[in-house]
């Protein structure tokens, strides 16, 4: 096989985004502020009546004094400028915060043209996709695009970002770290990074531009073996993914691998529509909303794959990409191959309000079709294969070098034997 045709489509494509999960593209939320007395000043010390609390009455006359004297106080004493719109902002964004879920956001109306464009897969930046850690908070590089300007200037999957252009974003909200990071084709902008076994901070400067947002890659491997990666699922995946799989069945296809790492989730429709491909009849996911209120999606088993199929996950498979595996594996349909998955079995939709601004809300939970809940969980592959240390940050790796991916070969390869012996 030729070289150029060995070199897969790991850690290719999608570019700056933020994680992806379920309904769209998600973004987590900033360090909370705290207001540590407890106290409504301005109103002699008295705390919020228990009735007001117990009934949930959030706008108590109680809150709207304290609210006004801590404005007063600002204007009295704070020795900057104030901006009201940044301060009205801070409200709506403190009563997000307070929900304590890493998955909630609230976007002003600048944000939501963000949020468009991720899930609808396209953007101008510097083609790098971007996680969060929900404790830390640190923001981590997970995968630079093969011919994106962030590779070519040297930055690497693992690199924490420190600061951008010169203001520290350790904390910052995913989305103002990605808007900060975006920009017009032909701009720059400078990133200080940490590099794990580097003392000190690195700083690399990149040139914008426009990046295509293909989330899938496909590769016919030896023996007929089948090879589609998708890191995303997007609007755009469907097409996608159709093409490659139709392009794979034309060449007469023996078994195929899908490969999930690093796909930090999408769409529910999108992932549904791609799991029909292979699902029997039934069930693919179902969710429940805070009331009991059971949505499902279902297969109709048609014109499914048939075929001995494999599925590659790894830590950061999260969202959709476990509704992905989940249905493969509880429908015993193909085999889970590499690490546990993320573990993030709740549902998010974006609500628009009359103002232009949105919220981003955790609505539902859902779960496999054998009914199994894996937030916080994830889910355990059929067989566990780590990837070698050694290749952890390197932008592409070969096949003869994914040691993941001979795994999931091999694994095929014994079910292709095995489908044949029994024909």
């Amino acid at each position: 096989m030729e070289e150029n045709k060995r070199q897969l489509f790991l850690g290719i494509l999608i570019g700056v985004i933020c994680t992806c999960l379920i309904g769209g593209t998600a973004f987590f939320i900033g360090s909370r502020q705290r207001d540590s007395s407890g106290v409504a000043i301005g109103t002699g010390g008295k705390e919020a009546s228990s009735s007001e609390k117990e009934n949930g009455e959030l706008l108590s006359d109680t809150v709207k004094d304290k609210v006004s004297v801590i404005r007063s106080l600002i204007d009295k004493y704070y020795i900057e400028d104030v901006d009201n719109e940044k301060l009205e902002t801070g409200i709506y964004r403190g009563m997000i915060e307070a929900l304590d879920d890493p998955y909630v956001a609230y976007y002003d109306s600048g944000e939501i043209d963000e949020v468009t464009q991720s899930i609808e897969g396209t953007y101008s930046g510097i083609g790098a996709t971007l996680t969060q850690n929900t404790e830390t908070r640190a923001i981590t590089v997970v995968r630079c695009s093969e011919e994106g300007p962030a590779l070519e200037a040297g930055l690497l999957p693992g690199d924490i970002i420190v600061t951008v252009d010169g203001t520290e974003v350790t904390g910052m909200d995913i989305e103002q770290v990605v808007e900060r990071i975006r920009g017009e084709e032909g701009t720059k902008v400078e990133l200080e990074i940490y590099r794990e076994g580097e003392t000190d901070y690195r700083k690399i400067g990149i040139n914008r531009k426009n990046i295509p947002l293909p989330t899938v890659g496909h590769i016919m491997l030896e023996d007929q073996i089948g090879y589609v990666q998708i890191t995303s699922f997007d609007k755009v995946t469907t097409k996608q993914f159709q093409d490659a799989y139709d392009d794979l069945n034309q060449q007469g296809v023996s078994g195929m691998i899908v490969d999930l790492r690093d796909n930090l989730g999408g769409m529910v429709d999108t992932v549904c529509d791609i799991a029909r491909h292979f699902v029997p009849e039934g069930l693919i996911v179902y969710m429940e909303d805070k009331y009991g209120n059971r949505t499902e999606f279902k297969a109709e088993g048609k014109d499914v794959f048939g075929k001995p199929l494999v599925v590659l996950v790894n830590e950061n498979s999260a969202s959709a990409s476990e509704i992905f595996a989940g249905a493969v594996q509880d429908t015993g349909v193909g085999t889970v191959v590499g690490t546990t998955t993320f573990g993030k079995g709740v549902v998010q939709q974006l609500i628009g309000l009359q103002d232009g601004t949105a919220l981003r809300l955790t609505v539902s939970k859902y779960y496999t079709p054998n009914g199994n809940d894996i937030d916080h969980k994830g889910i355990e592959p059929d067989v566990t294969e780590e990837l070698d240390e050694q290749l952890r940050t390197k932008a592409v790796i070969t096949v003869e070098e994914d040691n993941q991916l001979q795994k999931a070969i091999e694994v095929l390869k014994e079910k292709i034997e095995q489908q044949g012996s029994e024909e």
